[in-house]
């Protein structure tokens, strides 16, 4: 679907968004009110005049064009309100993620040189508090609750609702000179800077400007059929690049109705209450459906299981004739109407009855997840791009879905393998020439396009490293055509070096463990070691219901973990695999742990990424004696 206006700036869409819907009474926004618990919704008109408000308040603390507002808020109307206002006066928004501590939060608000820091509970109020004195350009912090006692009279912070009230007044104070910094804007400039968590070092800011955000969103719409009045329920983080696109100005541009997840928490029971008509998510989420499905299905009959293999073998002959254009035969048609009433209704039930498609971004979906949700008649649409894209590189097509791979190149962008030995640029694709049936060999994914990030933030080193001089950005990911379609390898930096020299990506290895219901999280390991072994973080529902079916005589997690009937089962899972891997990608053994890779214990970025060193330093005795005795 196009997009309902024109625009090649944010005010210009934010702005052709009020004209479009004036009159109407349109919802934009719906969230739960703290107070009655219900659903309240946000019409375009309030919008407007929120967004108005906040720009008030904003100028009349000196923000001028290009100065930087950080926001450190989970997602809620308000951060829409001070995104949107931060935009009007050719402000830059820096976002933050809600789980970063202290110290990062501190980096990042210092380097970016924030004048105004925008925080939502007591929590983050407490992070801004503690490092306000250590940021020199910090002018103000905007707080969404009020602080304790003891800091109720600092004259730096503001109360959300208080700047709220008093910027009503000053827009209309301020209005011709807010007007006049809005109509400055230009696409060149810029309007965010989000920092990449990295899994080490300290983060980076990455420079979207106007055209990067624009560009990109009018680009990947064309490849994806949002529909006006359609429903959107916002849980990924706004700062992720993928969240702020797809979730907000893509919803935004093309009508649809965003609804604020009460918390990460509430998704599942959120998702009953909004009946989304597009489900927008990390692989995580369906991954998790996905195992629960399964789950349920080998505790079941035999008679159920049966019916399961056939239900997904007729969804799968069904979906994949229509997504050609084919007419699927009468025999068919019926088959699929039994198999969704025994089987898949109840998966469409628990994501709210509603839901067209989904959108998978932010890392690799498990082929066998991707096929299972398209025999439900629930087409998960993947896209591949990284923060420094704005983000989106190429999309999955409706028409000829294949999963494991990323999709076609999208409208504007240019895709190049480069060879990892040579450096030569052995393919490329043009987004415009689609759709095409290129194929190569596995090489570094590049991109060229309008969506190319301006660079980072203080840091030349680092953007004339990712940006060579021919104009190309280098993901670091290695990847190939194949029919035209991208395909994901793994990352440059993550590749395994055997003792034997042999080169290992483990990122296509952990995925083939994800569609296991006992395995929850698994890292393989082999760095300059003779063969690989797996730190794996098993399902504890999955295991206790195991335990508890085998009368197994331990209690304790880790003694049921120890004992030799849980043993056998990963060794058993970890040998069918071997059987069928290449000699170096054999996994010869592992080790069950008890604590999950995480954001809060370090071992997980704010994007769900493992931090491979982080939890090789950590668990390294326990690495070593899968080694010990090895020379």
């Amino acid at each position: 679907m196009p997009t309902l206006v024109d625009f090649n700036t944010v005010p210009q869409l934010f702005n052709g968004l009020v004209k479009y819907h004036a009159g109407t009474n349109q919802v934009v926004l719906r969230y739960v009110d703290k107070d009655s618990k219900e659903w309240t919704d946000v019409t375009w008109e309030t919008f407007k005049a929120r967004v108005n408000a906040m720009a008030g308040y904003l100028y009349s603390q000196g923000v001028r064009p290009g100065d930087r507002v950080a926001i450190l808020s989970e997602n809620r109307p308000e951060w829409a309100y001070t995104d949107m206002a931060t935009q009007l006066l050719g402000a830059t928004n820096v976002s933050l993620y809600t789980t970063l501590p202290s110290n990062e939060v501190s980096y990042i608000i210092h380097d970016s040189q924030s004048c105004i820091f925008i925080v939502s509970t007591g929590i983050q109020l407490k992070k801004a508090l503690q490092i306000y004195d250590l940021c020199p350009h910090l002018n103000k912090i905007v707080s969404m609750v009020p602080p304790k006692d003891e800091d109720e009279n600092l004259a730096y912070v503001d109360l959300f609702d208080e700047a709220m009230e008093s910027g009503a007044t000053l827009f209309e104070e301020f209005r011709d000179a807010i007007r006049a910094n809005e109509a400055a804007v230009k696409p060149s400039d810029l309007s965010a800077i989000i920092y990449t968590s990295g899994t080490t070092g300290n983060p980076k800011g990455v420079m979207l400007t106007h055209d990067n955000l624009c560009s990109n969103l009018k680009s990947a719409i064309q490849r994806l059929p949002f529909e006006k009045g359609g429903r959107h329920l916002s849980f990924l983080p706004l700062c992720h690049s993928f969240e702020r696109l797809g979730g907000y100005l893509g919803t935004l541009a093309t009508g649809m109705i965003i609804s604020y997840a009460r918390s990460v928490d509430t998704v599942t029971r959120d998702i009953l209450d909004v009946k989304p008509t597009v489900l927008l998510s990390v692989p995580r989420l369906y991954e998790k459906i996905f195992n629960s499905v399964l789950k349920s299905v080998e505790e079941g009959s035999a008679t159920s299981q049966k019916v399961f293999h056939w239900a997904r073998e007729v969804g799968m002959k069904y979906h994949t004739v229509r997504a050609s254009g084919r007419t699927p035969s009468p025999m068919l048609k019926v088959k699929k109407a039994l198999a969704h009433k025994l089987v898949f209704s109840k998966l469409h039930e628990k994501l709210g009855g509603s839901i067209e498609f989904g959108v998978s971004g932010g890392a690799a979906l498990p082929k066998a997840i991707g096929e299972f949700f398209f025999a439900a008649g629930i087409t998960i649409v993947e896209g591949y791009g990284l923060t420094e894209t704005s983000p989106v590189l190429s999309i999955t097509p409706f028409s000829n879905p294949r999963y494991g791979a990323v999709g076609h190149v999208i409208p504007g962008v240019t895709i190049g393998i480069q060879d990892l030995d040579s450096g030569e640029i052995i393919a490329q694709l043009i987004g415009d020439s689609y759709p095409n049936s290129l194929t190569c060999k596995a090489g570094e994914i590049l991109a060229k396009g309008p969506n190319i990030m301006k660079g980072y933030w203080n840091n030349d080193t680092a953007t004339k490293e990712a940006i060579d001089s021919n104009g190309w950005y280098h993901t670091g990911d290695v990847g190939r055509f194949d029919d035209g379609f991208l395909v994901i390898t793994d990352r440059i930096k993550h590749m395994i070096v055997s003792a034997g020299g042999k080169n290992i990506y483990p990122g296509p290895i952990e995925e083939g463990f994800k569609h296991e219901p006992w395995i929850d999280q698994i890292m393989v390991v082999g760095e300059a070691r003779e063969f690989l072994t797996a730190l794996v973080v098993p399902d504890e529902e999955v295991i206790r219901n195991y335990a508890k079916e085998q009368a197994l005589p331990a209690v304790k997690l880790q003694d049921i973990l120890a004992t030799e009937d849980v043993q056998k089962v990963f060794s058993q899972l970890f040998k069918s695999y071997s059987r069928q891997a290449a000699a170096h990608e054999k996994i010869r053994d592992f080790r069950l742990i008890l604590e999950p890779f995480s954001i809060e214990n370090g071992m997980m970025t704010p994007t769900m990424k493992l931090r491979r060193k982080v939890i090789d330093a950590h668990y390294l005795d326990l690495i070593e004696t899968m080694y010990a005795g090895v020379i």
